[in-house]
């Protein structure tokens, strides 16, 4: 086993998942994911793909549930160098996706199209990082407005 392909972080666990729909206001819910990709996908039956073909088919998949939700992806970038932060925190994707409101995300994961198409996201991903965000209002310079 690569360290790239070492266990991660892949699933929230059940009092994450809690908290995340305790945690109800009004307005859009942005998620900054950071995704690590397996070299070779971890299907249960055996299929064989790239991490990155099975995040693919995941991408496929889940993106009419997505968009039938009002969900959109509002950033994405392929990450180049960690300038500062741990160089173990190498990701291969990183974007930015949008929701009408906490429900929106929950009623996504709960969807029966969705839950077969995640699948492909547990085959694909090696670790990742899934951080729910209060959107801002951007400025001309750095710092905190709108947010605080």
């Amino acid at each position: 086993m690569t360290k790239k392909d070492a266990p991660g972080f892949i699933d929230p666990t059940r009092e994450r998942f809690a908290e995340f729909r305790e945690q109800q206001r009004p307005g859009p819910v942005h998620m900054l994911n950071l995704v690590r990709f397996r070299e070779r996908a971890a299907y249960e039956d055996g299929t064989i793909a790239t991490g990155a073909e099975a995040y693919g088919s995941y991408a496929r998949e889940s993106a009419p549930v997505f968009k039938r939700l009002g969900g959109r992806q509002i950033w994405i970038g392929a990450p180049e160098l960690m300038l500062i932060g741990p160089e173990s925190e190498a990701w291969d994707i990183a974007f930015i996706a949008e929701y009408p409101g906490v429900d929106a995300f929950v009623r996504m994961l709960r969807d029966p199209d969705y839950r077969k198409a995640v699948r492909h996201r547990q085959a694909a991903v090696a670790d990742s990082r899934l951080i729910r965000m209060r959107p801002g209002v951007p400025g001309e310079g750095f710092g905190i407005n709108g947010v605080l």
